[in-house]
């Protein structure tokens, strides 16, 4: 498995819950998205800031991704739901080989406000495709320990 990839089952492992949802790389879509996030993140009982942050963070997350896809690219979100805390990894495979996610914009600065950790992904691209880039973030249910 490269850093990217989750197992892709929906079943309880460890008590954890896995989620994926894929769609095209169109910012039309990323409400979507969005709203899987909120009712994850309402049904493992965050509270209500908690969930409004983890809803905005995937909302910058796939939106910075829709921008460096490649054309007909998907976007891949997979939820790994705890007790206490959403991991999300977003992913698209980029359109140039130098394609990654920039850390040094506002958008990011945003994610890390908004997130409880977040990392830039990349791994490069094969036969001839370009490289992979992700985001993964957690965020933490408003009164977990960090």
């Amino acid at each position: 498995m490269s850093d990217l990839d989750f197992p892709t089952s929906a079943e309880t492992l460890d008590g954890v819950s896995t989620v994926e949802v894929r769609t095209s790389a169109n910012a039309a879509l990323i409400p979507t998205i969005r709203a899987v996030a909120s009712d994850l993140a309402a049904r493992a009982d965050f509270d209500l800031d908690a969930i409004s942050d983890l809803r905005m963070a995937v909302d910058e997350a796939c939106a910075t991704l829709v921008d460096v896809a490649a054309p007909s690219s998907s976007l891949r979100c997979t939820f790994l739901v705890r007790r206490e805390r959403i991991e999300v990894r977003a992913e698209v495979n980029a359109g140039q080989p130098d394609a990654a996610v920039s850390t040094d914009t506002f958008g990011w600065r945003v994610l890390q406000t908004l997130a409880d950790d977040v990392q830039a992904l990349r791994t490069p691209g094969v036969d001839g495709n370009g490289p992979t880039v992700g985001i993964r973030l957690d965020k933490h249910a408003g009164d977990a320990p960090r």
